[in-house]
């Protein structure tokens, strides 16, 4: 199989997404049974980092945490395993809305209003697989960024806006809609 192949199979697969944005909400939600994710934003901007974790490393610099932290490997430098484009508010893939109806379809998220802001949380089934994926050697990594996004950047979803483009000034420079590649 070509690295195209390869990248384009990654980038269709909607297991993997909702599995990658099932041990974010996890990582969020593991604090207490009421925990979850504060807006569709927050989780935009944790996603942006989960997914390229050279930038995670440049925001736990940012944050004063240590980059080594994120166990960053040299392949991963180069890879970038699915597109995010250059939103109104920032990084933002338009199947977010997709990938969590189908997580709450599944029973394995849950999602309530509170105000204005829509907050993500998970269900015990959805406790399950995340435990799961993280004894899965495949998504070891994926869990243990979470897990960092959490202990390190824990932000409001505003705060967590403006701290994304004082970190990433270059998105800013980006045209709405444009492909954001590893920074």
């Amino acid at each position: 199989m070509s690295l195209f192949s390869a990248t384009t199979a990654v980038e269709d697969n909607d297991l993997f997404h909702m599995s990658r944005l099932l041990l974010l909400i996890n990582a969020f939600a593991s604090a207490s049974r009421e925990g979850s994710i504060e807006g569709l934003t927050k989780l935009a901007k944790l996603d942006f980092l989960l997914r390229y974790p050279s930038n995670l490393e440049r925001a736990l610099a940012a944050r004063g945490a240590k980059p080594e932290e994120a166990r960053v490997m040299d392949y991963e430098r180069t890879n970038v395993e699915a597109r995010m484009i250059r939103y109104r508010y920032g990084p933002w893939d338009f199947r977010y809305r997709r990938f969590i109806n189908l997580l709450v379809a599944k029973g394995l998220a849950h999602v309530f209003v509170q105000g204005r802001t829509v907050h993500l949380g998970i269900t015990e089934a959805g406790r399950e697989v995340a435990e799961i994926l993280e004894r899965d050697g495949n998504f070891y990594s994926l869990q243990q960024r979470a897990m960092l996004l959490k202990r390190h950047l824990d932000l409001s979803a505003t705060n967590l806006m403006h701290f994304i483009y004082k970190t990433f000034p270059e998105i800013s420079n980006l045209a709405l809609g444009e492909v954001i590649s590893d920074l």
